[in-house]
Order: structure tokens, then C-alpha cells, then sequence
């Protein structure tokens, strides 16, 4: 029996599932706080400020991983609220065992495609920046329409920041480099850091670690939203 196909408009996941294990520290953690740190389920766009409870600027993680360099971030500036999607529950576990542990105010957390997230449940111009942190490469040709900077992608990104505020991507996977180049500097909403290198600030992550260890180019991407209308 032959797939079914997928409907048109339908979007094309950009990660892969991956199983993992849980200690015992973080299955206690999503129990007993997850409610307490989640973004809440349903429809409908949310209240940034109501959810954080204050008004502060507000930057959203696509893909926090195990999350070290996302609360390294948020412990370092507690100005901002973080709001970190996930779609790998241990990823999530760990994220939250640390909240818990480093008494932090200023991170949310969603178990879920945080691209459906801006979508559906984030207003036009609410957010001061867009994490994407090495993302899946999806090295082979045939997958590159799964990879998730794409030129709709950005287009969303650009709609859902303020003025002033930055899409940061980082991979070091050479040939996606180039494409999250291409795709951002094609949007005149954004303008483009020539500086291609690791800001002082964003943390080495693990994945970050690990291609690094096997030779791989880190490349990071950082764009401000700008008025093409202006300058």
C-alpha cells in the first residue's frame, strides 16, 4: 500500500525524533513543575506579559536541546524572558531541573514544535529575538526541505519581532550556513551582521561541542529586523 500523500500547505517536520532516558531527578522535576513552567496548552494567541508576569522583552528558543546554554543565558540576563521550545522530553526534564535548581523567574517551556508555536500562538511584532541553535542539518539533498531556516521561515520570524529585534541561527554544518545566509539577507526586513563568529555571550553548546570535536566550522548567523521602508 502506497504512503497517502501529504496535504498542500502542510508544514514538513524539521527535526528528528530521538529517544532518550530520564533519571529519576528529571522525572520528578517535569512532575512536580512542569505546570508551573509550561506555556499553557490550547488554542488562541498568548498574553507574553501575563505568562512571564512582567513586562519584560521576551526571546524565543527554537530546539533548546538539553538546555545548558539556555539557562546559562537566562541566569545572565534576567531582563529577558526566555521562552524554550522542545520537542524531546529529556531535553525538557533537564531544562526544567536546572530552572528549578538556579531559582530562575525568567524561562518558560513548551514540549513542541516551537515553529508551530510562533505560528499559531505568537501576535505580529511581540518578540525582542528568535533562537535557532543548530538546528537539524539534514545534510543529504533530497532533505533539505526539512530544514527549518527556510526563506517562509524568515518571513515569519520577521513578522513576529519588533523593530530592532534579532534572529539569531548558529550550525556548523557549513552548507546550511550558507543557505541561512542566502534566505536572510533575501528578506529586506532584516539587516545582516557581517560578523560570522560565536558572540562572547551565547554559550557553547553540546551540540556545538561535538562538531567541533569531529572539525566542523561553527557559523553563526545574526540578523536585526529593520523597516525596509526607512534609510
Amino acid at each position: 500500500m502506497s504512503a497517502s500523500p501529504v496535504p498542500a500547505g502542510t508544514p514538513v517536520q524539521s527535526y528528528k525524533l530521538r529517544r532518550g532516558r530520564m533519571g529519576i531527578e528529571r522525572q520528578e522535576a517535569l512532575a512536580r513543575h512542569l505546570p508551573r513552567f509550561a506555556v499553557p496548552a490550547g488554542p488562541g494567541r498568548l498574553d507574553l506579559q501575563h505568562l512571564f508576569g512582567n513586562d519584560h522583552p521576551v526571546v524565543l528558543e527554537i530546539g533548546s536541546g538539553m538546555g545548558d546554554a539556555t539557562l546559562a543565558m537566562a541566569q545572565a540576563d534576567p531582563g529577558t524572558n526566555v521562552l524554550a521550545a522542545e520537542v524531546h522530553t529529556p531535553g525538557i526534564g533537564a531544562l526544567l531541573q536546572g530552572i528549578v535548581e538556579l531559582g530562575l523567574e525568567n524561562v518558560r517551556l513548551l514540549e513542541g514544535d516551537g515553529r508551530e508555536l510562533l505560528d499559531a500562538r505568537i501576535d505580529s511584532g511581540a518578540l525582542a529575538g528568535v533562537r535557532v541553535y543548530f538546528p537539524d542539518p539534514w545534510p543529504k539533498a533530497k532533505h533539505h526541505k526539512r530544514r527549518l531556516v527556510q526563506p517562509e521561515f524568515v518571513a515569519l520570524v520577521a513578522d513576529r519581532l519588533a523593530p530592532g529585534g534579532t534572529l539569531h541561527c548558529a550550525t556548523d554544518w557549513e552548507p546550511y550556513a550558507e543557505q541561512m545566509v542566502d534566505v536572510v539577507a533575501a528578506d529586506p526586513r532584516f539587516a545582516l551582521d557581517p560578523d560570522r563568529s560565536r558572540p562572547d555571550w551565547r554559550p557553547l553548546t553540546r551540540f556545538e561541542k561535538r562538531g567541533l570535536a569531529l572539525g566542523h566550522v561553527v557559523t553563526d548567523v545574526l540578523a536585526h529586523r529593520v523597516d525596509p521602508g526607512r534609510g
